[in-house]
């Protein structure tokens, strides 16, 4: 990862809570206030922060795999479901599957995704900072902070 990428996730823990703070004063907010303000952030954090170059939420946290992706990442490895669940995933305590191990078995040395085009939801959509009703998600955006770069970029700025 990249020296510049680990400083913001430093500084972003140094500054827990202050972002706890902001997370709080933007919980008071209403829905469309909140996207407009992290959204253009989450595009400026975009345009110089390249996943491929830090890849840390791959290494570091799993995401939920529905019944869908299941079905489909399955198919993709030419794998009956029941089988990808026995070789790969394990329940985890709210009963949602997850990877049985960490970093992602499905991600390369060059931090390529084998399984990019039918990747989980949850990947696809990760960190989520450009999703509609960001109100509704301020914790998981906390909890992100943490993993990603430019989530913690969005709340640094947004906490100054």
């Amino acid at each position: 990862m990249p020296e510049e990428y680990q400083q913001l996730l430093l500084q972003a823990k140094k500054k827990q809570k202050d972002i706890a703070k902001t997370i709080s004063r933007l919980s008071k907010m209403r829905k469309g206030e909140v996207d407009r303000k992290i959204h253009p952030l989450h595009h400026k954090a975009f345009n110089h922060i390249n996943c491929l170059a830090c890849a840390h939420c791959c290494k570091t946290t799993g995401p939920l795999f529905t019944r869908k992706d299941i079905t489909t990442i399955a198919k993709h490895l030419k794998l009956a479901p029941a089988e990808f669940i026995d070789r790969y995933l394990r329940l985890d305590e709210d009963n949602d599957y997850v990877l049985q191990s960490l970093p992602c078995t499905f991600l390369g040395e060059d931090n390529y995704c084998t399984l990019y085009a039918v990747r989980p939801k949850a990947c696809r959509e990760y960190p989520h900072t450009d999703r509609v009703n960001q109100a509704g998600i301020l914790t998981l955006a906390k909890k992100n902070a943490a993993i990603c770069p430019a989530v913690a970029e969005i709340f640094l700025t947004l906490s100054k």
